[in-house]
């Protein structure tokens, strides 16, 4: 079940409350075991949603999931106050340092990664034109919520808080959550939630990735978070305690990091946390996270040139590692490297690169069941477009040319230049009035690539 905290407290927490009601037809009880100031007195229940109402800052209302019966997912409709203009925006509670507004020292409410990436695509959908959708850093309470939560705001000064368009696309984006989870799916032990370091208080990288991959965010510890934490924390034991409750609160095994702070990568990766790439994040999009770790085990690492194929997204099926001829596989690159990328993606599940990832270099990994014999048939297309014939015999390939060969033009004291140009064109040329046929010149290469 989603529970919706409003404030009264809050003008637009009350205004998205208003909306949310008239947009569905809701149930109406009344609660007489809890204050009505904490969440008691009436009570709106709809399908899969229930809203309570509190007379306190979402800020300074603690274990706000006890007024609900079971709940999966809490979201706090709220206000957001900044110089941002017309902002939609949704993020997770909790403090790197010093608790300001709200919460504990050090502490973070549960996270809801996949509900939040939801979110944040719903406000896209619902907002009006003038309004811009965002993602903020972990910065303010409440730290203890009892369940996975979330704030989803209207902001950012008293003109948005009380426009109706406003207060609707946010309420039309919170029911969208109904019945929606709080986490992404576990996969091979670990989910697709990251925990989200440096940068600035609004967040457009990792904005990003909600938007274009299929990985969520949870915490986001800024450039000034990790500042308050560097202040705060004593040690760096006590620094190194606050990521990890960071990365447990976004039930996160990854962190993404903007910006160079080559300490608190230790300190994750010391923890037994991956600290990945943006590059990372986006070739994985789709692909199952075993099937992840067993080619980098078997082939590279991602950030160390590792692509995936058309195979990749959902395969669970048997593979195989085949290593083409470096030289075959370069020669096709120097004739086409579009259409050998395009035949090496087209049938495989992932293929290694360098240069980052703009250079084939194999091997490349195939299904099991791959006829092996058309991805060489596939590159053969790719040499005879330079080549006058390619063979195929039992072990190797046979690639012939005749070309024009600029140590026999020497010998016959062809001047070098234009007429060197001509010949290795075709095309024929005058010497002392004599003219020259450019097959004179021409001798027959052979590339010889074993299979």
């Amino acid at each position: 079940m989603l529970g919706v905290v409003v404030s009264h407290a809050d003008a637009a927490s009350t205004h998205i409350g208003e909306r949310l009601r008239s947009l569905r037809d809701w149930d109406e009880s009344v609660d007489e075991t809890r204050p009505d100031a904490e969440g008691g007195g009436t009570v709106y229940r709809t399908d899969g949603v229930e809203l309570r109402e509190f007379e306190a800052l979402h800020l300074d209302i603690e274990d706000a999931a006890a007024a609900f019966p079971d709940p999966d997912l809490l979201v706090f409709a709220s206000k957001h106050a900044g110089e941002t203009d017309e902002l939609l925006t949704a993020h997770h509670t909790g403090n790197f340092g010093v608790a300001e507004f709200g919460g504990e020292d050090g502490q973070f409410a549960r996270a809801c990664p996949g509900a939040h990436a939801t979110v944040v695509s719903a406000l896209r959908r619902h907002a009006p034109p003038v309004y811009e959708v965002g993602m903020e850093c972990t910065h303010h309470g409440p730290t203890a919520v009892g369940v996975p939560s979330m704030f989803v705001e209207v902001g950012s000064a008293e003109a948005q808080w009380k426009d109706p368009e406003a207060a609707e696309a946010v309420a039309r984006a919170i029911l969208d959550l109904a019945d929606e989870p709080a986490d992404k799916p576990r996969e091979n032990g670990t989910r697709r939630h990251l925990l989200g370091v440096g940068g600035g208080h609004y967040a457009p990288r990792f904005e990003r990735v909600v938007r274009e991959t299929d990985w969520a965010v949870g915490h986001i510890a800024a450039d000034w978070s990790l500042d308050a934490l560097a202040e705060w924390a004593d040690s760096d034991a006590e620094r190194d305690a606050v990521l990890e409750r960071a990365l447990r609160a976004s039930a996160a095994d990854y962190a993404l990091m903007e910006g160079d702070r080559p300490a608190i990568q230790a300190a994750i990766e010391s923890l037994g946390y991956r600290v990945v790439s943006e590059t990372f994040v986006q070739e994985t999009t789709g692909v199952d996270l075993g099937l992840v770790e067993a080619l980098e085990d078997a082939v590279q690492p991602v950030d160390d040139g590792l692509r995936f194929g058309a195979f990749a997204p959902g395969y669970d099926g048997e593979w195989t590692v085949v290593d083409l001829p470096d030289d075959l596989l370069s020669d096709a690159q120097g004739i086409d490297s579009e259409a050998l990328r395009e035949t090496i993606d087209r049938q495989s599940i992932a293929y290694a690169t360098e240069q980052n990832g703009t250079v084939l270099t194999g091997p490349i990994v195939c299904p099991a069941t791959t006829d092996l014999t058309a991805v060489v048939d596939s590159l053969v297309g790719i040499l005879e477009r330079r080549f006058d014939s390619v063979e195929r015999t039992a072990g190797e390939l046979v690639a012939r040319e005749t070309a024009f060969d600029p140590d026999l033009a020497r010998t016959a004291d062809i001047p070098e230049g234009p007429k060197f140009g001509k010949l290795a064109s075709g095309q024929s040329i005058e010497v002392d009035g004599e003219e020259i046929d450019p097959e004179r010149f021409q001798r027959e290469r052979i590339r010889r690539y074993t299979l």
